[in-house]
């Protein structure tokens, strides 16, 4: 059964930064282009940051020079790095794959991890 469990979610003032991971089992992520995906209350699920299976990155404007999303495909873990932090980054933040073809191979998203910026 393939599984993604994100981790590393918490509050942190504005400013301050995590890090989230994204572990997978069941699957090998280095196959797949993998994106951090975040839904704030209210408001549609986003994509902010796309690694492709070579390790090419895509950010959203909104997250451009602050989140840094990386792979090690040795742990089978995809990670998000966030610095600077906004209030409006605050979400509930999940990664999944970016294309059709992979998210088919994943099925269900994960559970996801809470975010919140506020101090």
């Amino acid at each position: 059964q393939v599984q993604l469990v994100e981790s590393g979610g918490g509050l942190v003032q504005p400013g301050g930064s995590l890090r989230l991971s994204c572990a997978a089992s069941g699957t090998i992520l280095r196959m797949y282009a993998m994106g951090w995906y975040r839904q704030a209350p209210g408001k549609q699920r986003e994509l902010v940051a796309a690694i492709s299976s070579g390790g090419s990155t895509n950010y959203a404007d909104s997250v451009k020079g602050r989140f840094t999303i990386s792979r090690d495909n040795a742990k089978n873990t995809v990670y998000l790095q966030m610095n600077s932090m906004k209030p409006e980054d605050t979400a509930v933040y999940y990664c999944y794959p970016t294309t059709s073809w992979a998210q088919r191979q994943i099925g269900s998203w994960g559970q996801g991890t809470q975010v919140t910026v506020s101090s």
